[in-house]
């Protein structure tokens, strides 16, 4: 994740929100949707915080976290978002994928979104263009399921890898079907291989 990018982003996106409910409110909420769950996370949070911290934004001083966790329940999701909106928080924080981003964009048209994802946000609907994103959604993309194939490739080419760089993954699995489909690239011959952002 590119964790400078998204804390410009999430600081942006809080702002404008913060002053709107001055009145309303005593500190700005961050509500965090994630389709894992807080364990998952645990590692990782610790350093969204402090580079929060960076930013000026201290927890528990001038800003709260909201935290809904869809441990791996997709279905839930919906709900969640639902959840975060009703309780008025000042932007939404989309983590695990675009099911996440998806939901919360779908629950609110208004209170500011920011994801960060491994795949194209335009060919989810999540944005109009990368130019253009238009909406209250914005965020940061990696492209992993597109350049993942490209990466194998070379690292083929080179003659530097063989399927032990590659944490296992069948065949038939949807997930890889779906990424072979988006990147018209088929990795049939190269068993093992981890598609991103798979949902399963």
């Amino acid at each position: 994740m590119r964790r400078r990018e998204l804390l410009f982003l999430l600081a942006s996106a809080m702002t404008p929100a913060h002053a709107l409910r001055a009145q309303q409110m005593a500190m700005p909420v961050i509500g965090y949707l994630s389709s894992q769950s807080a364990e998952a996370l645990a590692p990782i949070l610790p350093a969204f915080r402090d580079g929060l911290k960076e930013a000026g934004y201290i927890e528990g001083r001038n800003f709260s976290f909201e935290f809904a966790w869809a441990a791996g329940q997709y279905d839930k999701l919906p709900a969640l978002a639902e959840d975060l909106v009703r309780r008025q928080v000042s932007v939404i924080v989309a983590s695990g994928g675009a099911i996440a981003a998806l939901a919360a964009k779908a629950a609110t048209s208004t209170i500011p979104i920011v994801f960060a994802i491994g795949d194209d946000p335009v060919q989810y609907g999540l944005v109009g263009s990368f130019k253009h994103p238009g909406g209250n959604i914005t965020g940061i993309t990696l492209f992993m399921a597109t350049l993942t194939p490209k990466r194998l490739e070379f690292f083929e080419r080179g003659g530097a890898c063989g399927d032990a760089c590659y944490p296992h993954q069948s065949p038939q699995s949807e997930c890889r079907k779906r990424s072979e489909e988006r990147t018209g690239s088929s990795t049939a011959n190269r068993p093992g291989i981890a598609h991103a952002d798979c949902k399963q």
